[in-house]
């Protein structure tokens, strides 16, 4: 009972589920089940097959694929509450990235044909898979279209604003976004390399528009971003 338990508490702060009846959070607790991955361990790889979706319960994990060259591009960090591997449902046979834990994560995983069950008895979270999967591919044409207009500060700059637009906090008139990358993590999510990031990290710092440490961005100065 008291797993039960804990597995419901968990499924409700899932940000797709937050709104769903007890009903239907049940449907899912009956299907889903639990993984752990250490820090450090991959979830899938490209080219395995698209059968199961996650949905991230406990720390972080970054989705990405490698260049020509194996070159590491990470397209999203994932906090808790999201869900991934969502495009199995829409569709997709062989996973395209990969998915690997930054820390110790866990998770909840249901096959595609129980979550495709699930969309079908309930109609309201199909909706928002789809308006999900519409986001995501939004998001990514943005980058894309930022790979190949803006310079590498500008791409910092934009990541770091985005980011505390969409996961920070605002307190007063700054913006506090709370993280845990590396530079080196920020240079693959904005296609510089980790000197840069460190210059530019600093350049911002030393202007007064931002200040940083290992886990926190400060942003005093949002419009000069």
């Amino acid at each position: 009972m008291a797993q039960t338990q804990s597995k419901l508490w968990h499924l409700e702060r899932i940000n797709l589920f937050k709104d769903l009846t007890e009903e239907d959070l049940s449907k899912i607790e009956k299907v889903a089940r639990m993984r752990t991955m250490e820090k450090g361990k991959y979830i899938y790889f490209p080219n395995d097959p698209s059968t199961v979706v996650f949905l991230l319960k406990e720390g972080n994990v970054k989705i990405g694929s490698y260049s020509d060259d194996g070159k590491e591009v990470i397209k999203t960090i994932l906090e808790p509450g999201e869900i991934f591997g969502e495009l199995s449902i829409a569709g997709q046979d062989k996973r395209t990235d990969f998915a690997k834990a930054m820390n110790n994560a866990r998770m909840c995983a249901v096959s595609k044909e129980e979550m495709l069950q699930i969309l079908n008895d309930v109609p309201s979270l199909s909706l928002k898979i789809t308006n999900l999967i519409g986001l995501r591919l939004q998001r990514i044409e943005r980058r894309f279209e930022s790979l190949v207009f803006k310079d590498a500060k500008k791409r910092i700059t934009d990541f770091i604003k985005t980011s505390a637009l969409e996961k920070g906090k605002k307190v007063g008139y700054e913006y506090v976004f709370k993280h845990r990358l590396t530079h080196k993590d920020i240079a693959n999510l904005t296609a510089t390399s980790r000197q840069t990031v460190t210059i530019v990290l600093n350049e911002l710092r030393d202007n007064k528009v931002i200040s940083f440490d290992r886990n926190r961005i400060l942003i005093h100065e949002m419009d000069q971003l």
